[in-house]
């Protein structure tokens, strides 16, 4: 017996990376997934973000475990897109019961870092679309009246400041990251008599391509001392968690073993902010 064994996942972001990493393990567990991703690249961020193909691949590896995947191409600043996806895939699926609000990019490298079209990004797709994604979801949840889980993608930036070169890529994703912890303790709060969970999870940083690319590899070689605050007092091996380390960590938020916690910064960094 699975720990999610008949419920539906909503997950944004969900091509590659950590989201990827959610779908499947939530398969195993017994799950059938809904998930959306932009598979398109941004003109703010400097490395390639997923393909068509990474979700068909995403598709695939959900299938292997006998599970359902209705996965479809969304941008998460469109709420309209979103709201069709969620409504569409309830539908189908009958229900909806935890939902993974994933989706991100790292809009903090090259040139484009420097501009305001950076900082925007990071505020739109990592809050607004965040927004978008829960508020989509909330009508499903409730109508259930089984309750449900939601868990928000953060940062160990969304916790502490680092050191940083504050330009506006880097401060929109601050922004962003320290944003969601507000919209998850208000969510929190108005939600809970109807058994409803919000969290975040803060990891360092992931084996994921959002920091494991090229770009993020120049940046960190251009600004060392940026580099040696990423550092984790656990040793860590290659200095990155792996997407599953933090999968672990939502199986126990989005499982019974969680039933009750909520309104949680929920940390999974290796020691990271303590250390700060």
């Amino acid at each position: 017996m699975g720990l999610a064994d008949g419920k539906v996942v909503l997950i944004s972001g969900i091509a590659r990376g950590q989201g990827r990493s959610h779908a499947v393990r939530l398969a195993e567990e017994g799950a059938d997934i809904i998930g959306f991703d932009i598979c398109a690249n941004d003109h703010a961020v400097e490395y390639p973000l997923a393909t068509p193909e990474d979700l068909e691949e995403t598709t695939a590896m959900i299938e292997k475990f006998g599970r359902r995947a209705l996965l479809s191409v969304a941008d998460v600043r469109d709420y309209d897109a979103v709201k069709t996806i969620v409504d569409e895939g309830v539908a189908d699926f009958g229900r909806l019961d935890i939902v993974l609000a994933n989706a991100g990019v790292m809009p903090i490298t090259g040139q484009q870092r420097l501009k305001r079209s950076a900082f925007l990004a990071g505020v739109d797709i990592m809050l607004s679309g965040v927004f978008n994604t829960v508020e989509a979801s909330l009508p499903h949840l409730r109508a259930s009246g089984r309750g449900g889980s939601i868990v928000i993608t953060s940062s160990t930036n969304g916790l502490v400041g680092g050191r940083a070169d504050a330009s506006p890529g880097l401060l929109g994703y601050a922004a962003a990251k320290h944003g969601v912890v507000g919209l998850m303790r208000a969510w929190a709060n108005a939600l809970a008599a109807e058994n409803i969970r919000v969290n975040t999870i803060h990891p360092t940083g992931v084996n994921s391509p959002m920091v494991a690319n090229e770009a993020f590899g120049r940046y960190v070689q251009e600004f060392p001392t940026i580099a040696a605050n990423l550092q984790n007092p656990l040793p860590v091996p290659n200095g990155m968690l792996e997407p599953e380390d933090v999968t672990n960590s939502i199986l126990h938020l989005v499982s019974d073993a969680g039933r009750y916690i909520t309104g949680s910064t929920f940390v999974v960094d290796a020691g990271f902010t303590n250390f700060r």
